[in-house]
C-alpha cells in the first residue's frame, strides 16, 4: 500500500467520565455514556520516496524532516512507528489534519493514536485490525508506552464509533454496548445539544494527576457519576421526559467539578452560568477540565435566546456519528 489515510472521529462523553481511569475501575469498576460525532482527526501515511535527503517526515503543528525513527519528535508517532516494527531502512511520511483543535476535551489525541495505529497497519498490507484491537493498541500506546495519565474511553470511542455505553471492569475487559432508542428518540436528543469552544486549549496533565491523587477522598462522587450512566442510559432508551437529559447533565457537571480544583475556572463558571440563565437546563465542559469546548442541553425553543448570549464563543454544529475509525486507500481518493 503506497498512501493510507484514516479518519477518525472525536468524541462528546456525557456521563461517567472519570470511572475510566484505570487507577479507578481496576478496583471498582467504571462506565461511561458517550457518542462519535462527524468531526475528524486525518491521518495521511506512506513510504517516503528515496529522493528526500532524510528518511522520515512528519507534519503536524512542526514539520519534522528527520534521518531516524530516534529523533522524531512527536512522541505517538515515534513510538507507533516502533510498536509496529518500523525502522530506518525505509522512509514513512506521516501528515496530521484535524476539523477541531487539540487539547480542548474533545478526545483528539486519543482520536489520533487510534487513527494512527489503523493508518501504519494498512500501510504494511497487514490484515485490518478489528476494532477490540485497535482501541487496545491504542490504549497501549498512550497509557504504557507513553505514560501518559488518560482514561480508557476516547481510544475506545473513536475505534468502535456510535452512541454506546463502555463498561470497565476490575479484570480490565472493556465491554461497549450500543444505546438502542428509535430514531425520534436520537434526533430529540441531539438536536437539543449546543456545543461551543471557548477559544483555549490545555495540557491535562496536572487536572488528571490532581484527580487521580483524590480518587479515595471523592470515592462516594465517583460512584455516583458511574451510577449516573444507568440512569441516562434508561432515560434514553425509555419513553420519559428527554429534557431530563439535560438537567441530569447539570448534577453530573457539579459532581465533577467537586473532583479537582483544576476542572473548572472562573471563566468557565461564567459561561455555565450565562448558559443557564438563557436556557440551558444543563452542560458540562468536555474533557479533564480546565478550557476546551462546553456542551449544553438546550430546548429549541430556548436555543435562539442561548445562541445570542453564546455569541463571543464559536458555535460548533454538529451530528452524532456511527462508524468510527475508517481507512481510505488507494482507490478511493
Amino acid at each position: 500500500m503506497s498512501l493510507v489515510i484514516s479518519r477518525t472521529p472525536f468524541r462528546v462523553s456525557f456521563f461517567g467520565g472519570g470511572t475510566d481511569y484505570p487507577a479507578w475501575y481496576r478496583r471498582e469498576g467504571g462506565a461511561v455514556l458517550s457518542t462519535t460525532i462527524d468531526k475528524y482527526c486525518y491521518i495521511t501515511a506512506r513510504y517516503l520516496p528515496p529522493f528526500f535527503p532524510t528518511c522520515h517526515r512528519i507534519v503536524w503543528s512542526h514539520i519534522e524532516a528527520v534521518s531516524s525513527i530516534g529523533e522524531i519528535l512527536h512522541p505517538a508517532v515515534r513510538e507507533g512507528l516502533r510498536m509496529f516494527g518500523y525502522d530506518d531502512a525505509r522512509g514513512v511520511e506521516v501528515h496530521h489534519q484535524g476539523d477541531l483543535p487539540a487539547r480542548t476535551g474533545i478526545g483528539t489525541s486519543s482520536a489520533f493514536a487510534v487513527g494512527l495505529i489503523a493508518a501504519l497497519n494498512a500501510l504494511r498490507d497487514a490484515p485490518p485490525l478489528s476494532r477490540t484491537r485497535l482501541f487496545e493498541m491504542a490504549l497501549d500506546l498512550e497509557q504504557q508506552r507513553l505514560h501518559d495519565p488518560v482514561g480508557s474511553q476516547d481510544q475506545v470511542a473513536s475505534a468502535v464509533g456510535g452512541f454506546n455505553r463502555i463498561d470497565f471492569a476490575p479484570s480490565g475487559e472493556i465491554t461497549v454496548t450500543p444505546v438502542r432508542a428509535s430514531a425520534s428518540r436520537i434526533e430529540a436528543l441531539q438536536s437539543n445539544l449546543l456545543l461551543f469552544y471557548t477559544g483555549s486549549s490545555r495540557l491535562s496533565a496536572s487536572v488528571t494527576g490532581e484527580l487521580i491523587a483524590n480518587l479515595d477522598r471523592r470515592a462516594e462522587v465517583l460512584r455516583e457519576m458511574h451510577a449516573m450512566v444507568d440512569d441516562a442510559v434508561a432515560l434514553v432508551q425509555g419513553e420519559g421526559d428527554i429534557e431530563d437529559f439535560g438537567r441530569m447533565l447539570d448534577h453530573t457537571w457539579r459532581l465533577k467539578r467537586s473532583l479537582s480544583s483544576g476542572i473548572s475556572t472562573s471563566v468557565i463558571d461564567d459561561v455555565y452560568t450565562a448558559a443557564r440563565k438563557h436556557g440551558a437546563l444543563g452542560g458540562k465542559l468536555l474533557g479533564g477540565g480546565g478550557t476546551g469546548f462546553m456542551l449544553f442541553y438546550v430546548p429549541k425553543d430556548r436555543q435562539k435566546s442561548l445562541l445570542k448570549a453564546m455569541s463571543p464563543l464559536l458555535h460548533v454544529p454538529f451530528r452524532f456519528e456511527s462508524k468510527g475509525v475508517v481507512l481510505l486507500k488507494n482507490g478511493d481518493l
